[in-house]
């Protein structure tokens, strides 16, 4: 789900940077330095415990009208879950990245081709849903997937907020029963695996895709 969120928004935001407008070309650009300029760790932290009690003052504050005429309740900051505050977190840490792979790709797509699409007279939106972006899908799978991986990986970060992950159940157990050696081999094991398979489905993403070229 973050991997999903994280690619629409980076997609977002690879488009700002690319656009005519300066103004969003330089919002584009803050953001992604400034996003990865941050360490995931500490990004987690922030979205967790400084972000999201912001998020729900400012629509406790938006909402006070509706709130007292009863139309809806008041947000608590217990509502909001550490699993969603992982996934924000995730998703906004790996849109920065995933907003350079999609402008690296879609810059690296032949020119001909989209002035070829003008000149069927294609509107701008078709051009790049039909012309631009299926041909850029081919040339950022590989990091695309990459960044997939990583972020798999970079799941078991979450255990810290105290999100029930894979190795935050690992922790648990072993805190229990003290089998630590056993415990974190199955849980090595276990993200391993998953990395293996997921790379392996990838490679074959790709040479199914270089055959259609």
């Amino acid at each position: 789900m973050a991997f999903t969120f994280a690619a629409t928004l980076g997609l977002a935001v690879a488009l700002a940077a690319l656009s005519r407008f300066a103004v969003l070309r330089q919002i584009a650009r803050f953001y992604v330095e400034v996003i990865r300029g941050v360490p995931m760790l500490v990004l987690l932290f922030y979205i967790a415990f400084v972000a999201a009690p912001g998020l729900v003052w400012l629509y406790n504050a938006v909402m006070t009208l509706p709130r007292e005429m009863g139309l809806v309740g008041e947000l608590r900051v217990r509502d909001v879950s550490l699993l969603w505050r992982a996934i924000m977190a995730l998703t906004i840490g790996y849109s920065a990245f995933i907003a350079e792979v999609f402008r690296a790709g879609i810059l690296a797509v032949d020119t001909g081709q989209i002035e070829a699409a003008e000149a069927l007279g294609l509107s701008p939106l078709q051009r790049f849903r039909l012309v631009v972006l299926p041909q850029a899908i081919r040339i950022i799978l590989p990091p695309l997937g990459n960044d997939f991986v990583a972020m798999v990986k970079d799941s078991s970060l979450v255990s810290v907020l105290g999100v029930a992950d894979i190795t935050q159940m690992g922790k648990v157990y072993a805190a229990g029963s003290f089998r630590f050696f056993e415990t974190y081999n199955i849980v090595a094991y276990t993200y391993l695996i998953m990395v293996i398979g997921l790379s392996l489905a990838l490679r074959a993403l790709e040479r199914r895709l270089g055959r259609g070229r």
